[in-house]
């Protein structure tokens, strides 16, 4: 294992208000007390595409102790250019349901590449 990935130890979110909550109860939030970055990024109504844009940008190249990047679906829906064309192996990225949008796998981008592996 590489010195830069021994780094990537933490798990970011980005996901509406009921996923983020679950995820901190669950114990993955993590707050840098020298530049208040946090490994959470919560989207509501009044939250615009460039916030959410800008907040993945961080966390998949600004930050190198993200390992894997949760998304809810529909939200990764709304960057779905930006989600689609990242091919780095860190951090992974994985798309999740929420309470209100249940998941769809033809809209995931893994399952999609995975399929064009296997020529379906």
């Amino acid at each position: 294992m590489s010195e830069a990935q021994k780094k990537r130890t933490l798990l970011a979110v980005i996901g509406d208000e009921d996923t983020i909550t679950g995820m901190l109860l669950a114990g993955i939030g993590q707050v840098d007390d020298s530049s208040k970055s946090k490994n959470f990024f919560v989207v509501d109504s009044k939250t615009t595409e460039d916030q959410i844009d800008e907040s993945f940008e961080e966390f998949v190249t600004k930050r190198d102790d993200i390992a894997i990047l949760l998304i809810n679906q529909h939200i990764a829906e709304k960057i779905r250019f930006k989600v689609d064309n990242f091919t780095n192996a860190f951090p992974a990225i994985l798309e999740i349901p929420s309470k209100e949008h249940p998941y769809d796998p033809e809209k995931d981008s893994i399952l999609r590449r995975v399929r064009r592996l296997f020529g379906e």
